[in-house]
């Protein structure tokens, strides 16, 4: 390795897989940091995968469960039962106290409870995770969700996703430019998401006013 490939190694960021305890069907395993967060520490241990960090209040494992996760993790958050933040929340904001260029997938985000999928939805509301909107990702076996802050971006399609939603945290109008279904000041009406679009053959530009915008590419079940 040259001094060049060595230099862009280490300015690469870490990648960061954080594991929730929803539905986990399909997850990849390819990151440079794996978390799990309460239940799903067992998942990965099950699966024979590293543990580089235990995140939760553990409420929903046994005695003896949670005497094996502090026994195989790297290291371990312990979180009060009773607290302002989720477990998933907690640990999103500790991976980006220990890596702040980090880039965060987390899987399992949905699945379970929906007060939790809806929690998970929005992490960005948080204003300690809004920074960081950019660098999180949600995955599942449907769907691939991103997070765009206030101003216009480009969006890009994902092969496997041909679909593509909208939806605004804020009250803010919102731009899609480039789409099948395009939404401009010309033909502007009000929802909370603009659902089923499609990409054509260039990126997607999209403005959004105020606060940030969930962008959810996505597939029919198969």
């Amino acid at each position: 390795m040259n001094v060049w490939q060595h230099s862009k190694k280490q300015l690469r960021p870490k990648t960061v897989a954080v594991f929730a305890s929803g539905d986990i069907t399909g997850a990849c395993f390819d990151f440079d940091y794996i978390v799990g967060v309460d239940r799903a520490c067992l998942y990965l241990l099950d699966k024979g995968l590293p543990l580089d960090l235990a995140v939760g209040d553990f409420d929903s494992v046994s005695t003896s469960e949670k005497s094996l996760i502090v026994k195989k993790a790297q290291r371990i958050c312990q979180a009060q039962p009773e607290k302002n933040d989720t477990d998933t929340e907690l640990a999103l904001k500790e991976v980006f106290r220990q890596y702040p260029e980090a880039r965060v997938t987390v899987f399992g985000a949905f699945g379970g409870r929906l007060d939790h999928a809806l929690s998970n939805l929005f992490m960005p509301s948080d204003p300690e995770l809004a920074p960081f909107m950019r660098q999180l990702f949600l995955r599942d076996q449907q769907n691939h969700i991103s997070y765009y802050p206030k101003g216009s971006h480009l969006i890009m399609p994902e092969p496997q996703l041909p679909y593509v939603a909208f939806m605004t945290s804020g009250e803010g109008a919102l731009e899609i430019l480039g789409a099948k279904y395009p939404l401009a000041s010309s033909n502007y009406f009000k929802k909370k998401i603009y659902t089923s679009n499609e990409f054509l053959d260039d990126p997607i530009k999209v403005t959004v006013e105020d606060d940030y915008v969930v962008v959810i590419r996505s597939r029919d079940r198969r």
